[in-house]
């Protein structure tokens, strides 16, 4: 299982394409906390539930200085359709070979339906504005997570 990082690590840089094919990198956000969340498919029901919800608390999140960026497996084709079918409002980035989950703890053992695989593990990380982890949260819940995350970053009595 990769390492899982905690709060006061150094983020580990990357570079992906978004779903329009432009480069994406995390250094793009420097002076800004970013919340890069990892989810493991476009277009299924939790995904989706948890990609609205992130689209729906953009505005205050980026009102509180955090932006907002997706990672998972997906091929770029398949992340421009559900970014178009949700009306997602933040950046997309496909992670074809797992490198940049690996890199972030985000990838390894699942259990599901009694077998045992290597995945991607729903998990969200936020950095901040000097590239340090802020807050690392693994094997996070889809629905709910989004209100959960901004309890957990003292923005609850922001609006959405």
């Amino acid at each position: 299982m990769a390492q899982r990082l905690a709060t006061g690590d150094t983020a580990p840089a990357f570079t992906l394409q978004d779903s329009t094919g432009k480069d994406v990198s995390l250094a793009d956000f420097r002076g800004r906390h970013v919340v890069v969340y990892f989810y493991p498919a476009a277009s299924t029901p939790g995904c989706t539930k948890e990609a609205c919800d992130f689209r729906d608390s953009l505005a205050s999140l980026a009102g509180s200085g955090y932006d907002v960026v997706g990672i998972s497996p997906d091929a770029a084709p398949k992340l421009v359709k559900f970014a178009e079918a949700e009306q997602l409002n933040f950046p997309l980035l496909s992670d074809a070979d797992h490198a940049v989950a690996e890199a972030y703890g985000a990838w390894g053992e699942k259990k599901n339906y009694g077998k045992t695989y290597e995945g991607l593990i729903r998990s969200t990380i936020v950095v901040d504005p000097e590239g340090k982890v802020a807050l690392a949260q693994y094997n996070v819940r889809a629905t709910g997570h989004v209100a959960k995350l901004r309890r957990d970053l003292g923005l609850e009595a922001a609006s959405k």
